[in-house]
């Protein structure tokens, strides 16, 4: 792939199973730099391909030449549009199909009760043709435009079971043999396939009734002022630095921040956090989330596809678009099942002729192998749980990049926590400044603004708000030393502002006794010193999460090794990891060491977690099997982690991996299903054990099974919602 690649969402109609999907996904990656996945469940198809080489309307023709029909994919509400006008139609051909065979069924229900009411032979052709070529049309052309591709799906099945029992009844009509008519069989079987059709289509559109809710938070209407005036616009004709208001029991109708009034939102739907946060001057506000009181006028920050909203909308698209790789065991049997498939009925129809010489009694048994074997649970098994969880997984505040992320996530044995940020607020304030003998406090405070206000670090943060000075103060050879602090010129005095490691590395002389006594219950502290001469040192303290320490005890319930990393000392890290419950801890860890460590737990096999909020954690948070990254964090540190925690919360790690768990139990559940139906099914209709038509409504009813198990991952709740 060069650099100029491009992606593209195409939405893809004609796809039937999991033979369609395998088939049309090979034919793309054929093209010359394209690279694609399709997904049956969201019937999409998500490529990344060069322009040079291979355009878009390239990708169509193939697309169409494989025996489908394709358009880039518009918006949710179009989409769906579309799919509920062809649902409509779907459902009239199913019902004309339902009215005309009853009466062919009624005849063969009443020849069970014993009586013997026989429909005549050209009544029940006028009612079995439209149902066959009718009503069935779409299996006609579905297999002739997978075979004229090279490949085969459900549809060669159906169309040559039902076309097999069709065309030997209207011979023994027409010819006047002495053999029993298979009109009702082959009618039937379209009937319950269409009907298997719509429940199933039924079933998937529940599976993204997600995403389609958080689609529908998108507020409508947005009260802006304009020229003096307050006005009501469309919230998507908002612009970054708008002025709009907020009124209790309204929307947020753009991400924002606040200028002025005080209010409670609720921003459960966006992060899966149940209690209200308060809103005042200078917070943010978030597109979607609830004002429950009080008047807010905000300032637009973010507006339309930049909003927080629009971002999680597209990581839900893109994950349920996403293939877990568990799905490749489907993908490979769907790519040969077909043709065993036709291969099992030809070996039933010739053992049956030569065992009795029945023609009869042999073809209904070949044609009964065709059409109870279909790949359509195989193909839907993985798709519709990874669309649900994904979906549910969104309602609770955790993101998920991919379906393979969610997937590895179940596997974890060991979680690597970063302290600051993760088991921690990430808030640290100063608690005690300790100048050294006949050094000015003043003298301390105003070396170390000097000092920290060059940089981002959370610490020099925490000093300059203790510090409270505002002018700017000139400073010369300035170096931040990464993870262990700054050094510059002050006053033509060499500074330095840094941990005890990094000053004790300089030759600095530090009163022991001072330092250990301040280094007790976690706090960090840090050294100011001036020409190698101790300034005094300041202690600083970030509180643990509220919920830190019960979140390890759930993940090491779970069978989950967990390990603390920490830039602090030793004694700074001991009582932190003491604090949270976490047995395991390495202290004094440089941010470019992480990634090691992250690397070197990895010896065995074992698959390593990782969770970080920095963009020192960036590296570590790649080298991890399955990295997560809280919402908090730096941009950088949630790009390079595979889930996003939309609430800042420890606790949300062990929700992902139980989710991905229940998730894997649903996908083997359903595999099983799919795998059991078929390994049953197919040697009973071998054996002449099955009647077509029983044999159509199980294939029927199979597809629709496994999605409707899938469904019942929606049961799911996060330990926060099970305590409510």
């Amino acid at each position: 792939m060069t650099e100029k690649t491009e992606h593209a969402e195409l939405q893809i109609a004609g796809m039937r199973c999991a033979s369609c999907s395998a088939r049309l996904e090979k034919s793309l990656n054929e093209l010359p730099d394209v690279t694609a996945v399709v997904n049956i469940a969201t019937e999409k198809a998500s490529l990344t391909y060069d322009p040079a080489k291979t355009d878009l309307e390239a990708i169509l023709e193939t697309v169409r030449h494989t025996g489908f029909d394709a358009h880039p994919a518009r918006d949710f509400a179009a989409e769906k549009a579309d799919r509920m006008a062809m649902l409509q139609h779907e459902r009239r051909v199913f019902l004309v199909s339902l009215l005309l065979t009853l009466p062919l069924v009624g005849e063969m229900v009443l020849m069970f009760a014993g009586v013997h009411l026989m429909m005549p032979l050209w009544a029940q052709w006028l009612l079995a043709t439209p149902v066959q070529f009718w009503a069935g049309a779409r299996f006609y052309t579905g297999a002739w435009a997978a075979l004229r591709s090279g490949g085969s799906n459900m549809d060669v099945l159906v169309a040559l079971g039902t076309s097999a029992a069709y065309f030997m009844s209207v011979a023994v009509w027409l010819l006047g043999l002495d053999q029993p008519v298979y009109f009702e069989a082959s009618a039937t079987l379209i009937t319950l396939v269409l009907m298997g059709k719509l429940l199933e289509a039924g079933a998937k559109g529940k599976a993204s009734a997600a995403l389609e809710a958080l689609i529908n938070l998108q507020p409508k209407i947005a009260h802006t002022e304009r020229n003096g005036q307050l006005l009501d616009v469309s919230a998507g004709s908002l612009r970054p630095e708008d002025i709009y208001i907020v009124r209790p029991g309204e929307s947020v109708p753009v991400d924002g921040i606040v200028l002025e009034g005080e209010s409670s939102i609720d921003e459960a739907m966006l992060t899966g956090e149940s209690l209200p946060q308060l809103k005042q001057a200078g917070t943010k506000v978030y597109a979607a989330t609830l004002n429950q009181q009080g008047v807010l006028r905000c300032r637009a920050l973010a507006v339309g596809s930049q909003t927080q909203l629009a971002a999680i909308i597209r990581l839900v698209e893109q994950a349920q678009g996403s293939k877990a790789a568990i799905q490749r065991l489907a993908d490979k049997i769907s790519a040969v099942f077909v043709p065993t498939v036709l291969g099992i009925a030809a070996l039933t129809f010739t053992g049956w002729w030569v065992y009795n010489g029945d023609f009869s009694l042999a073809l209904i048994n070949a044609v009964s192998v065709l059409v109870i074997a279909c790949p359509c649970a195989l193909g839907l098994a993985t798709p519709t749980a990874v669309v649900v969880a994904t979906g549910r997984a969104a309602h609770a505040g955790i993101l998920a990049k991919d379906a393979a992320a969610l997937e590895r996530a179940h596997q974890l044995d060991i979680l690597v926590l970063d302290k600051t940020g993760t088991l921690t607020e990430g808030k640290p304030a100063v608690t005690d400044v300790a100048p050294a003998a006949g050094i000015p406090k003043e003298t301390l405070l105003h070396t170390v603004t000097a000092l920290a206000q060059h940089s981002t670090h959370p610490l020099a943060r925490a000093l300059l708000l203790h510090a409270g000075e505002q002018a700017i103060i000139e400073v010369g050879d300035l170096h931040e030393h990464t993870g262990q602090g700054l050094t510059a010129t002050v006053d033509g005095a060499t500074c330095l502002l840094g941990s005890p490691a990094f000053a004790k590395a300089q030759n600095i002389v530090l009163d022991e006794p001072t330092l250990t006594a301040m280094q007790t219950d976690g706090r960090s502290v840090i050294v100011l010193a001036r020409d190698n001469t101790v300034l005094g040192y300041i202690a600083l303290a970030d509180r643990l999460r509220a919920s830190s320490r019960e979140a390890v005890v759930k993940l090491r319930g779970m069978g989950i090794r967990v390990v603390m990393l920490s830039g602090d000392n030793d004694a700074t890290a001991r009582a932190i990891a003491q604090q949270a419950g976490v047995d395991e801890y390495l202290a004094e860890v440089l941010p470019q060491d992480k990634a090691r460590h992250v690397t070197s737990f990895k010896t065995g096999g074992k698959v390593v977690g990782m969770v970080g909020d920095g963009i020192n954690d960036a590296p570590a948070l790649a080298a991890a099997d399955v990295s997560f990254a809280m919402k908090s964090g730096s941009d950088i540190a949630l790009e390079a982690a595979d889930i996003t925690l939309m609430r800042n919360d420890l606790m949300s790690v062990a929700d992902a991996i139980s989710l991905s768990r229940a998730t894997l139990r649903k996908i083997r559940q359903n595999l099983f299903f799919a795998f059991a139906y078929n390994v049953l099914g197919i040697p009973l209709a071998m054996l002449g054990m099955l009647n077509p038509v029983v044999a159509g409504a199980a294939m029927a009813m199979s597809s629709v099974s496994v999605v409707s198990n899938a469904l019942l991952l929606k049961r799911w709740k996060p330990d926060s919602e099970k305590n409510n």
